[in-house]
């Protein structure tokens, strides 16, 4: 009889690697290195808070508040360069007059008169159809867009309007309407909705230009099936703010 071992013995047998074990052993492997990593790339802090968009948002607030006071301050610097400027200016009446004409309508001055309120807002966030045959809204379906605004802007100039303000400020050649996620961002400054939209101009000619607006025409569809907000209102009297940011153009310049 052999002295050497079976090799089916238990005694002989050599250690086997399971598959379970091993997948098990690269798995805390794996999640060692997780969390080493995140560790070292959070330095301490809580990387999941949303304290960082929080901030962003804190910090777009700030910037949007320091804008409206600077506006501020620079309309009063203009009307008292424009007051200095008068006093003896060199040019006759007829130069008064079209430089005055000028301001009007680049939107510098303050314009009154009878005018139109366009007030849009977003749907509730728990709407749902309010006509049969319609479906299930998606998100974007229950909160105002760009080009919502833009299509009141546009159909407003279109139906003669002096001037428009947006909010509370003024448009002017260069003003750009820009909505991001859901809020307005306009000349440097931010607002959420409702949006109001006033011209001044003939009420009769606005109303009929929204009206007329294929794109309003299509927003109306969200509002009669989604509940988006949508108000018209006549104005006997309104006051526009003169244009008080910046008119300097800023381009881009090709690279010499």
């Amino acid at each position: 009889m052999s002295n050497s071992a079976d090799p089916h013995d238990g005694a002989g047998r050599r250690p086997r690697w399971r598959p379970v074990r091993v997948l098990t052993g690269a798995v805390f492997a794996l999640a060692g290195l997780i969390f080493f990593t995140s560790f070292n790339t959070a330095k301490g802090t809580n990387i999941r808070t949303d304290a960082s968009l929080l901030k962003l948002s804190d910090l777009i607030q700030e910037r949007s508040h320091k804008n409206g006071a600077l506006d501020e301050s620079n309309a009063s610097l203009r009307d008292d360069v424009e007051a200095l400027a008068q006093r003896d200016n060199g040019g006759t009446k007829a130069d008064d007059a079209r430089l005055k004409a000028l301001e009007e309508n680049a939107g510098t001055k303050k314009l009154s008169g009878p005018a139109v309120t366009v007030t849009l807002a977003d749907a509730p966030p728990d709407a749902g159809p309010k006509l049969p045959g319609y479906p299930e809204p998606q998100p974007n379906d229950l909160v105002i867009h760009q080009q919502d605004l833009q299509a009141v802007v546009n159909a407003l100039w279109q139906g003669g309007a002096k001037g428009i303000k947006v909010m509370d400020q003024r448009l002017i050649s260069t003003s750009a309407v820009r909505c991001v996620g859901n809020t307005l961002i306009l000349q440097g400054r931010v607002y959420s909705p409702p949006y109001k939209v006033t011209a001044v101009g003939d009420p009769d000619k606005l109303k009929s230009a929204l009206t007329a607006s294929p794109e309003i025409q299509n927003y109306m569809l969200y509002v009669n099936a989604y509940g988006l907000g949508w108000k018209v209102d006549d104005d006997a009297a309104v006051t526009l703010p003169g244009y008080s940011g910046t008119v300097d153009l800023h381009y881009a310049k090709p690279v010499e």
